[in-house]
């Protein structure tokens, strides 16, 4: 990890960015809905990315996964459309490893090398490349056609008889067909058939996966036998932990730059031990980003497990949330980063992905413009990166029903279709604005100068941080419920944040406690020249122990006010701990 650089992920749907079609038919097919190629991000393309603000982008849904398209007339085996989720497939049900979407592919038999060419044209617009690793389960009919030479693939050598074997690769209900509790034909002339059936990816190890469950997918055997009090068996070292390090190598010799790793919780903390070290004997850079989601886990999987970040869902991610709905104070920011207990710097922010729901949905604040205190929060409270899913910047709704993706506030990961904001930002690969609404215009303004401020101001980036919020508890113009505030500090630069949560504009009076100032090395200024680095207007702040500093700040907004001073000026205190 490069502690001087904040990473700013711009996570994509590779499949959806660059498809044009404006006449969707639900639940259409490839050919009537179209889909997006990983020719569409073009230099032109990854520029304006990298322009919003990005160090890295994350390609979604680029191994290849189940689909009901046809792909036979390339020698690719078509999966069953009973197991398969919509039209397209999930990007989380793996069908071959080793191979890349052909959905992706203008020419299919050249996908690889297309994907090539890709990582070459984002690596020459600055940008780094991230892919997804899907270690706990894989597709229902798992089968690689382009398996490495001299390897074997996925359960060839696994012996069905037995309901756990450290020397499987997957886990069996022995003499027992696959029934699942839905239709098992789907548009299909026969049944899907499965004998014996495999355990369901979201640890079901029975044979009768409902409409809820993970039912497209069968789960990994890592040496873990759960039906007998999760024994573990890591002697000999499970043969699914040497095929999936081959995976991962491969890929890593594609020259990408990190692994954003799916359900990594469920799979044991003991196989990443094994396994990262080893990936990064070799590509020493690569970074590893771990979906968990359980907090009792986060020491465990960044410090044994060797990942370099977490997802910080159940934590901030859910805190602001709460916020913004107006379920929760302000306060709550607080406590969910001293719960960390000194990690907060390896957790990744985000306020949306492709599992939550859209901010500017029905389902979450309605306005795109709400979530403007919780984006500073999240990307400039800490040293630690900051993620935004593609149409965030332009106020995506996800309020489409595109077909297996029903009308949920979600962007779909399974059927074919197109993300309108997207769709108009590149206005046919231009990315001229010509299409945008002044709203959208003006919000991207926002999201841009919020992320190149966390590359380009050091306090951001390196910084220290110091929370005012202790200090304010309480405070006769400061709503601890509705504002938040805080300090990042970085030599003779200090930012002064506070953000409000609530519609109306808001005066309030900011206390820093005398401790900020012996912790910060700050010194004591009656009349600080201060710049909001968000609007660029100049004020005057009080910069003393004893005495409020005054700021405005408008309804769901917030202001980063940079003070500096000459060094010389600068007081010196015994340095001590917050």
């Amino acid at each position: 990890m490069n502690e001087d650089n904040k990473l700013i992920i711009y996570q994509v749907f590779t499949r959806l960015f660059g498809n044009n079609h404006t006449h969707l038919v639900h639940n259409g097919s490839l050919a009537e809905n179209g889909c997006g190629k990983m020719a569409d991000f073009t230099g032109k393309a990854l520029e304006e990315i990298k322009r919003l603000g990005a160090t890295h982008i994350w390609y979604t849904g680029v191994i290849e996964h189940a689909t009901q398209t046809d792909y036979r007339r390339y020698n690719i085996r078509p999966d069953h459309p009973a197991v398969v989720k919509g039209k397209a497939g999930s990007p989380y049900a793996i069908k071959d490893y080793y191979d890349v979407d052909p959905d992706l592919a203008k020419d299919v038999p050249g996908r690889m090398k297309e994907f090539e060419n890709l990582v070459q044209r984002t690596h020459r617009a600055g940008l780094k490349v991230i892919l997804d690793f899907v270690p706990n389960h894989v597709a229902r009919q798992y089968h690689s056609d382009v398996q490495p030479d001299g390897s074997i693939g996925l359960g060839v050598n696994d012996d069905p008889k037995q309901a756990f074997s450290p020397y499987n690769n997957f886990y069996y209900i022995p003499d027992t067909p696959l029934q699942c509790q839905f239709d098992m034909k789907g548009n299909a002339d026969d049944p899907y058939q499965e004998f014996p059936a495999k355990a369901t990816g979201n640890n079901r190890f029975d044979a009768y996966p409902n409409i809820t469950d993970w039912y497209e997918t069968i789960k990994l055997n890592y040496g873990v036998d759960y039906l007998n009090g999760g024994t573990c068996h890591f002697e000999p070292v499970p043969d699914t932990w040497h095929k999936m390090l081959d995976i991962l190598l491969f890929w890593a010799g594609k020259d990408i730059d990190g692994f954003r790793c799916d359900m990594a919780e469920m799979v044991p903390v003991e196989f990443w031990e094994w396994v990262i070290p080893q990936v990064k004997a070799v590509h020493p850079n690569l970074i590893f980003i771990a979906e968990v989601y359980n907090p009792s886990e986060y020491h465990n999987y960044l410090y044994r497990g060797k990942f370099d970040y977490l997802y910080d869902k159940v934590g901030l991610y859910d805190t602001l949330r709460a916020i913004l709905s107006g379920n929760e104070s302000a306060t709550a920011i607080t406590r969910c980063w001293q719960s960390l207990g000194g990690i907060e710097k390896r957790m990744l922010n985000f306020l949306e992905n492709h599992d939550e729901q859209r901010i500017a949905s029905d389902f979450f604040t309605g306005s795109p413009h709400k979530a403007i205190p919780a984006l500073i929060v999240s990307a400039c409270m800490n040293t630690n990166p900051m993620m935004i899913y593609f149409g965030q910047e332009f106020g995506e709704m996800g309020m489409d029903s595109e077909g297996f993706s029903g009308r949920d506030g979600r962007t779909t990961i399974f059927d074919y279709w197109t993300v309108d904001t997207i769709r108009r930002w590149r206005n046919g690969g231009k990315f001229d604005g010509k299409l945008l609404t002044e709203h959208e215009k003006r919000l991207y303004a926002i999201y841009q100068r919020i992320l190149t401020l966390c590359r380009e101001e050091k306090a951001i980036a390196q910084g220290e941080f110091f929370d005012l919020m202790y200090a304010n508890l309480g405070g006769w113009r400061f709503n601890e419920h509705r504002q938040y505030t805080f300090m990042r500090k970085y030599e003779n630069e200090l930012l002064l944040v506070v953000v409000n949560f609530d519609n109306m504009p808001v005066h309030v009076d900011i206390n820093i406690p005398l401790h900020a100032f012996e912790y910060l090395h700050l010194p004591h200024i009656t009349h600080a020249h201060a710049t909001d680095l968000l609007s660029g207007k100049a004020e005057n702040i009080c910069l003393i122990p004893d005495k409020a500093a005054e700021v405005s700040v408008e309804g769901y907004s917030g202001k980063i006010l940079k003070i500096s001073w000459e060094k010389n000026s600068c007081k010196q205190h015994t340095r001590s701990t917050i």
